[in-house]
């Protein structure tokens, strides 16, 4: 479905975007391209700035975006994040405002949320997102929804606007615990995918093709093919979503795998992998650096090599090549 505005349709109602970092940033810019009238917020002014190039319009706070749109999405990095804004929305909102909140986070903060909103008139919606931070530039998200039914119907033409797919999942929570189940498998397809391409590359295959030809067989992940040529390319300076941010979503996907009693073997061989990456360097990398942790079990790595220089000192060789 596409949520563009042709020529002669009534203007959309606006919508406010409260965190512009990766994703929010991204999902804000395609509501723009998609004919919305966005406003957005954001604690760093580098992210407003980047709305205002966008097309978008900048505001200082969430309670000015509160008082323009009746319509907001989320998207937070922490609990505190999701706490203070709910505060201000549950003050400046007026009834009937539909809020969505997009970020991985414990399911009882959200439900806190819920709650505080509800008591101003402003309904909540889980809708946390599957897909990286490149992904969301290229409209190529997932939007697992759940909350009220007509709320979600009545947002739905914005969603369309930012993601490729929405998935109605019933009651509140469910979009949240979804996203669990997701985690859980890009944490393993991850790691299988760094494991997979270094077999290649000690059995003397080159890098690119196995990236290419197991991208495209039974064998491959949209991890493998999304982070695989980040791995080859030594770019996971680039991140999508680093290594220290992930530590939060691998310990959530723990709290959840413990509280329902469920055994998660494989997932919990990934935890070390991803310990020794933010052990190494690679705390504000993306989740792909996990592949010279497994250079550095093979003995590829030098001692005292700089992982930040890696990335870029790539690319400087590449560029070299190709003047």
């Amino acid at each position: 479905m596409s949520a563009r505005i042709g020529k002669g349709a009534a203007p959309a109602e606006p919508v406010g975007v409260v965190g512009l970092g990766i994703m929010g940033g991204a999902m804000a810019a395609n509501l723009v391209l998609a004919g919305f009238e966005v406003f957005g917020t954001d604690i760093l002014a580098a992210n407003r700035r980047a709305l205002k190039e966008a097309g978008g319009t900048p505001l200082a706070d969430a309670r000015a975006l509160a008082n323009r749109c009746r319509r907001i999405i989320l998207s937070l990095p922490s609990e505190a994040a999701l706490r203070a804004v709910s505060v201000d929305l549950a003050a400046a909102c007026s009834p009937g405002t539909i809020v969505i909140e997009t970020g991985t986070l414990p399911l009882v903060a959200k439900i806190e949320a819920r709650d505080l909103l509800a008591g101003r008139g402003v309904t909540l919606l889980d809708c946390t997102l599957s897909g990286t931070g490149a992904q969301a530039k290229t409209r190529d998200l997932a939007v697992y929804a759940s909350g009220d039914k007509r709320a979600l119907r009545a947002f739905r033409p914005i969603i369309d606007g930012f993601a490729r797919s929405c998935h109605d999942l019933g009651e509140f929570g469910n979009g949240t615990r979804m996203k669990f189940v997701a985690n859980l498998l890009v944490a393993i397809h991850n790691v299988a995918a760094a494991e997979a391409i270094l077999l290649g590359v000690r059995s003397g295959l080159d890098p690119a093709r196995v990236v290419e030809v197991i991208g495209d067989g039974a064998g491959s992940s949209r991890m493998f093919q999304v982070r695989g040529p980040s791995m080859v390319n030594r770019t996971w300076d680039e991140a999508m979503i680093t290594n220290q941010v992930w530590q939060k979503d691998l310990r959530l996907i723990g709290e959840a795998l413990k509280e329902t009693g469920s055994p998660a073997p494989l997932f919990n061989a990934t935890i070390p992998l991803y310990t020794a990456a933010l052990a190494t360097g690679h705390g504000q990398h993306d989740t792909a650096a996990v592949y010279e942790v497994f250079e550095r079990m093979a003995g590829m790595v030098p001692e005292g090599r700089d992982p930040l220089k890696s990335g870029a000192a790539r690319r400087g060789r590449t560029a070299g090549k190709n003047r």
